[in-house]
């Protein structure tokens, strides 16, 4: 598989699904265990997403050879319990990890409350946050009362799941996306799910999730496409927006 690593600013790479940072590897939101808990809602979808994002960790880690590995926030999908599936996931995950990477960074999200029962059993530690250089990575599901003390000046965040919804008519397919922006005189770069049941969050046409992005306007942030591997800028979103209306 060839994937066009595509610059979203200095030192920083988007390959596929994930970002790159030295030699580290970042992903976001897996969501491990989400088929079960649809599966009780009554929408019956088997339960293939861990294979799915096993290849695909194996397909990007085959295009560089990342020697260390970053989840940045919700491993798992249940908020108050871990389910059968997770709990069986989420091991086979970690250990799937551990064999293939010198060093795992567990970052903790708003669904990781029972994280710590499993990855304490393998030794890996769940932090709240984690630095490399000028980057700092958060899960960006609330803001940090500290954030002033931080001294790097890129913010990398998950949870929104963004992606866009590009209208034709009565259709709209969306699109996964990586968003560039800013955020009180730093960088923000918000990451896009690495879980294939949901696309994610329309960011053209749904209410924001991330308080890093409901607190301003996010016209003016960039938008970085993924499909099929590749990436697509799509330029500003206020651009988009414009764009699109003439389709209407």
């Amino acid at each position: 598989m060839n994937f066009n690593n595509t610059p979203i600013d200095k030192n920083i790479e988007i390959v596929d699904l994930s970002l790159k940072i030295d030699d580290y590897l970042i992903i976001s939101d897996l969501h491990l265990g989400y088929e079960e808990s649809l599966n009780k809602e009554g929408l019956m979808i088997p339960k293939f997403q861990f294979e799915k994002i096993i290849n695909r960790i194996n397909q990007i880690k085959q295009s560089a050879h990342y020697k260390k590995i970053i989840i940045n926030g919700d491993l798992k999908h249940e908020f108050g319990k871990i389910t059968r599936q997770e709990w069986k996931e989420v091991n086979s995950f970690l250990k799937f990890l551990q064999d293939n990477f010198e060093e795992i960074i567990l970052i903790k999200g708003n669904h990781d409350n029972f994280i710590p029962y499993i990855t304490r059993k393998l030794d890996i530690e769940v932090k709240e946050t984690f630095c490399i250089g000028n980057f700092l990575i958060l899960h960006g599901h609330q803001l940090p009362k500290n954030l002033e003390d931080f001294n790097q000046d890129t913010l990398i965040i998950g949870h929104e799941h963004p992606c866009i919804g590009l209208r034709s008519g009565e259709r709209v397919e969306k699109i996964k996306c990586f968003l560039k922006g800013e955020f009180e005189g730093k960088k923000l770069i918000v990451m896009p799910s690495f879980n294939f049941i949901s696309d994610g969050s329309d960011i053209l046409h749904e209410k924001l999730l991330s308080p890093f992005l409901k607190k301003y306007s996010i016209d003016d942030f960039e938008v970085y496409g993924i499909e099929n591997f590749e990436v697509f800028p799509f330029g500003k979103i206020n651009d988009i927006i414009k764009i699109s209306r003439q389709f209407l």
